[in-house]
């Protein structure tokens, strides 16, 4: 008599984040390098690094943001200085247009040598939680002064956490004046912590939107007053890309957003509402959750991510 064996077959489990690694945060060299497990998810870039093709100018040589984002699929949804931005970066936060003294420093367009931000130090690099995160220093310059002169001072608090097939990325960015003189920033379109999306996104049809109110055209969504943005499209054959959540404790939330009409960047920008001021003695705060995920955008999964990060005050 011949015994039967019978075999319990269990599913195997294939998508990237049903059962998530560790989340590390590691100082390596020059960046600060977050992973899931062996999974990259980003790297900020604490001091400068060597500038990555030789036909850029010195004047845009840059730390302090975070120089690339990746999917739990490991695509990804940034870029570090595009051929036609060179002072664009993965996640980073300068201003525009400025008035500082009398002076107008550009701590945006590096090129024009009036302003630049500096990375001046790490405080915390930790893991705890579930969670992965540091903190760093960051410091606003005016070149146009003789001698150049520190305008503002700024901390960024930096928190990742994976859930069910996303990463979140928590960036709150605390600037203060480091001089008895205010910043002045005036009504203008841009300015403020930017995002700029893969290289693959570039081009007025490669590049995707969809906002809180249910936008779609860039062209119309640029300047609206959204709760979140979603920018994303096609990178290796498949689509990904990055929600962007407005906290409502922002200054004059809903902010208005700046939606590039051709290339892949966006930004939350409340100076588009007229002129707002950095003063002495009080705390300018801007806080921002970026939803990275896979697949196409989901408005009802996003209002709930929304409505969860409104929570945490």
């Amino acid at each position: 008599m011949k015994t039967r064996l019978t075999f319990l077959v269990l599913p195997i489990l294939l998508h990237p984040l049903v059962l998530a690694g560790e989340l590390t945060a590691k100082r390596e060299d020059q960046q600060i390098v977050i992973r899931d497990g062996s999974k990259e998810i980003l790297r900020y870039q604490a001091e400068p690094g060597e500038l990555p093709r030789a036909d850029i100018p010195q004047a845009y040589i840059r730390g302090g943001y975070i120089q690339s984002i990746r999917t739990p699929s490991g695509r990804l949804v940034t870029d570090d200085f595009p051929a036609n931005h060179l002072h664009h970066h993965g996640v980073w936060s300068p201003w525009t247009k400025t008035e500082f003294e009398g002076r107008h420093p550009d701590f945006w367009n590096m090129g024009a040598e009036t302003g630049k931000v500096e990375f001046v130090a790490i405080d915390q690099v930790w893991q705890k939680d579930g969670k992965a995160g540091f903190q760093a220093r960051h410091q606003f310059i005016d070149l146009i002064s003789k001698p150049a002169k520190v305008v503002l001072l700024e901390t960024w608090d930096v928190s990742v956490s994976a859930a069910d097939q996303r990463y979140q990325i928590d960036l709150t960015s605390t600037q203060t004046c480091a001089t008895d003189s205010p910043l002045k920033l005036p009504e203008y379109h841009y300015g403020g912590i930017g995002f700029r999306g893969n290289g693959a996104w570039d081009g007025a049809q490669n590049c995707h939107f969809l906002t809180a109110s249910g936008l779609k055209d860039r062209l119309v969504a640029n300047t609206s007053r959204e709760k979140w943005c979603w920018v994303g499209g096609p990178v290796d054959g498949q689509t990904c890309g990055v929600t962007l959540l407005n906290h409502p404790a922002n200054f004059r939330f809903p902010q208005p957003i700046r939606a590039h009409p051709t290339e892949p960047f966006f930004c939350f920008a409340p100076q588009q509402l007229g002129e707002m001021k950095i003063v002495p003695g009080e705390k300018y705060v801007a806080r921002c959750r970026l939803v990275v995920a896979d697949g196409e955008p989901d408005a009802k999964a996003a209002d709930g991510w929304w409505n969860d990060y409104a929570k945490n005050r």
